[in-house]
């Protein structure tokens, strides 16, 4: 899975957007009664953005994480100042490339997992220049 083009930075001002938040939640099981009212607001720099400054949105491109979620059109938030851990979606850079995938440790090594079954593993130390980018913290796709 490919990341097009370079990633767009978040403008430095975060201007506010506090758009309107239904009361309760939505039941995703047996139906629930439904609330005939509007919350307070929600602003989604606030969910979706803990540091502004090291926040980067990409597009993806290709279908090595469907099985994660991410799909092929989809837009990345990744945050650049978070420590890679295993277990998380990163964006890497190999040879100079942007590459969308779950970083993992097996026997003890580092590697790269796709969430696909088409896409084998990539041993991080059989490749050449590696680069841990971003961690992948939020996924937005139209339904």
């Amino acid at each position: 899975m490919e990341l097009q083009h370079r990633p767009l930075p978040l403008q430095p001002k975060r201007s506010r957007l506090t758009l309107p938040l239904a009361g309760g939640r939505v039941a995703a099981g047996f139906p629930s009664p439904a609330d005939d009212y509007i919350d307070v607001g929600i602003d989604l720099n606030e969910q979706l953005i803990r540091h502004p400054t090291s926040t980067f949105f990409l597009h993806v491109s290709g279908e090595s994480m469907t099985d994660a979620g991410i799909h092929d059109g989809d837009l990345l938030v990744v945050d650049r100042s978070l420590d890679p851990r295993p277990g998380q979606v990163v964006v890497a850079v190999l040879d100079g490339a942007f590459t969308l995938k779950r970083l993992m440790r097996h026997h003890g090594r580092l590697r790269l997992e796709a969430a696909h079954p088409d896409y084998p593993p990539l041993e991080l130390h059989r490749c050449g220049e590696v680069q841990i980018w971003g961690v992948a913290i939020h996924v937005i796709h139209p339904l």
